[in-house]
């Protein structure tokens, strides 16, 4: 079921889409840092911040998903 809620907002909803598209960004860049056998520090601060960035965009996603949800319970 939530998995076919994402994929209807990913194809009709162009605030979700862009979300998960930064999501995915930041999740990439995310995973080359942490491939790394050391960080220096900016790369330290960045990892966080990058965190800190994909959970406010997961919140904003799961945030619309709910929204989504509610006015498809209310409409039936």
């Amino acid at each position: 079921m939530v998995d076919s809620v994402r994929e209807q907002l990913l194809a009709g909803h162009e605030e979700f889409r862009r979300l998960a598209q930064e999501h995915t960004q930041h999740s990439q860049r995310l995973n080359s840092l942490i491939e790394k056998r050391y960080l220096s520090d900016d790369e330290k601060i960045e990892e966080v911040r990058l965190k800190k960035l994909k959970l406010r965009l997961k919140d904003q996603m799961e945030n619309i998903e709910s929204e989504y949800k509610r006015g498809r319970t209310q409409v039936a």
